[in-house]
C-alpha cells in the first residue's frame, strides 16, 4: 500500500506564489495535424472545436484544437520546410511541445518564475480579437518542452484569438475522458533531482512521493521517479530518470528515440474505466497487457473493490490501493511511430497515488513490447 505526504508550496506561509487553476491545453507538434486530429476524434472521442491556419491569417502553421470535457489538445504542423516546428518534429517525432497552464495573471506568473531562474520562452503577450483578449507568457522546462501560462478571464471566444470555430460533420461520440490527471516527463541520467529542484524553486511545487530503483525495477531494467505537485494539487508532474539495469530501460529507449527529455505519457481521468476502455478498444486503441496471473491474488493485495475481477481481467485494467482508497489504470501502447508518447487512462476511487503496486507488472509488459521492437 502506498502512502503519500501532501506538502504545502514552498513560499511564504500559506501563500502560493504561482497559483494554477489547472491544465489549459497541451500542444503537440505533429507531422500531419489534420490526420492527427482525425485520429484523436476517431480513436479517443475528442470533439472538433477550433482551427487556425491559412484561412485565419497564419502562414507558417496549421493547428486543430480538439476537446473532451476539460482536456484540450492542439495538433500543430508546419506549412513550409525548414521551420522551428519542422525541426522539432525532425528531432523528436510527434510529441508534446507545450504544456499550457491556466492562471489568473500570466504576467505575474512569468515574473515570479523568471526571477527565480526560469529561462524565458515567451514574454507576456496580449492577444485579442472581437471576443476579448488573452494574455500568454511562457518559460522553458526539460528538453524542448515549454510551459505557457494562459490568462483568459477577459476572453469569451472559441479557444484563443486567431482561431475560428471548426464544425465538421464528423463527430464520433466521446469516450468518457474528463481531465488531465498528471503528466510524466522523462529526463536524462542523473537529471531527476535537477528538475525536481526546478519545479520546487521556480514554480513552487513540492515533492508528493518518490520511487527509487527498488520500487520500479524488474529482472532486467529499472528507473527512478519523483512526483511534483503544485499547491492545490491540480497539476502533477512525475519526473523519471533511468537507473542501472541489465538491459536498456524504457526511459533509455524513450530518450534514444525522442532525442532527449520530453513528455512520456499523459494520464487522463475517467469516471468509468470499464466503459471507457471498452469504447477505446472498439475504436482501435491498443493497450499494454499483463499476464492473466496478475488477477489471481488481486483482492488479497488491494482488498475489496466495486468492480468484478471477471470484468477487469479481459480488459487488462490494473488496480492499486493507498491509504485514501484505490485506483484503476491502464496504459496504451505508444501512439506514434517512435516508441515515445503514450496515454494512461485512470479512475480514482479515493486514491491519490500512482499505482506503485502495479509497477512490476506494468514494466514487464513494457519490456515485452521492447523485446518485440528489438530495443530491450
Amino acid at each position: 500500500m502506498e502512502t503519500l505526504e501532501l506538502l504545502k508550496p514552498q513560499s511564504a506561509e500559506g501563500i502560493d506564489f504561482l497559483p494554477l487553476n489547472g491544465t489549459d491545453y497541451l500542444e503537440l507538434y505533429v507531422g500531419n495535424a489534420r490526420q492527427s486530429a482525425h485520429y484523436f476524434q476517431t480513436a479517443f472521442g475528442f470533439q472538433p472545436v477550433a482551427h487556425a491556419g491559412l484561412s485565419t491569417g497564419l502562414r507558417d502553421r496549421e493547428s486543430f484544437m480538439v476537446q473532451q470535457d476539460k482536456i484540450r489538445l492542439v495538433l500543430t504542423s508546419p506549412l513550409h520546410g525548414d521551420t522551428e516546428i519542422g525541426r522539432h518534429i525532425d528531432r523528436h517525432g510527434d510529441g508534446v511541445r507545450v504544456v499550457a497552464l491556466w492562471v489568473d495573471d500570466a504576467t505575474r506568473a512569468f515574473d515570479e518564475t523568471t526571477k527565480r531562474g526560469a529561462k524565458p520562452f515567451m514574454p507576456p503577450t496580449r492577444e485579442e480579437d472581437t471576443h476579448g483578449y488573452v494574455v500568454r507568457s511562457g518559460i522553458h522546462t526539460y528538453g524542448d518542452t515549454v510551459h505557457i501560462f494562459v490568462e483568459r478571464g477577459a476572453y469569451n471566444g472559441i479557444f484563443l484569438p486567431g482561431y475560428e470555430a471548426w464544425n465538421p460533420t464528423y463527430r464520433p461520440a466521446d469516450a468518457g475522458l474528463k481531465y488531465v490527471d498528471h503528466m510524466v516527463g522523462n529526463v536524462g541520467w542523473n537529471e531527476m533531482n535537477q528538475w525536481m529542484q526546478f519545479y520546487q524553486d521556480v514554480m513552487g511545487f513540492q515533492q508528493l512521493v518518490s520511487f527509487d530503483d527498488k520500487d520500479i525495477s524488474t529482472e532486467y531494467t529499472a528507473l527512478m521517479s519523483k512526483v511534483m505537485s503544485n499547491g492545490n494539487g491540480r497539476v502533477k508532474f512525475p519526473i523519471n530518470e533511468p537507473a542501472e539495469g541489465k538491459k536498456k530501460s524504457q526511459i533509455e529507449e524513450y530518450l534514444d528515440f525522442y532525442g532527449g527529455p520530453g513528455v512520456q505519457h499523459i494520464a487522463v481521468a475517467t469516471d468509468n474505466i470499464v466503459e471507457t476502455v471498452l469504447t477505446l478498444r472498439e475504436r482501435g486503441v491498443e493497450f499494454l497487457t499483463v499476464p492473466d496471473t496478475y488477477y489471481d491474488n488481486l483482492l488479497d493485495r488491494v482488498g475489496q473493490i466495486d468492480e468484478e475481477i471477471a470484468t477487469l481481467r479481459p480488459l487488462g485494467v490494473l488496480v492499486d490501493r493507498d491509504d485514501e482508497g484505490y485506483l484503476l489504470q491502464i496504459f496504451t501502447k505508444p501512439i506514434c511511430p517512435r516508441p515515445t508518447l503514450f496515454f494512461e487512462i485512470i479512475q480514482r476511487k479515493g486514491a491519490r497515488s500512482f499505482g506503485k503496486g502495479n509497477f512490476k507488472a506494468l514494466f514487464e509488459a513494457i519490456e515485452r513490447e521492447q523485446a518485440l521492437r528489438g530495443t530491450l
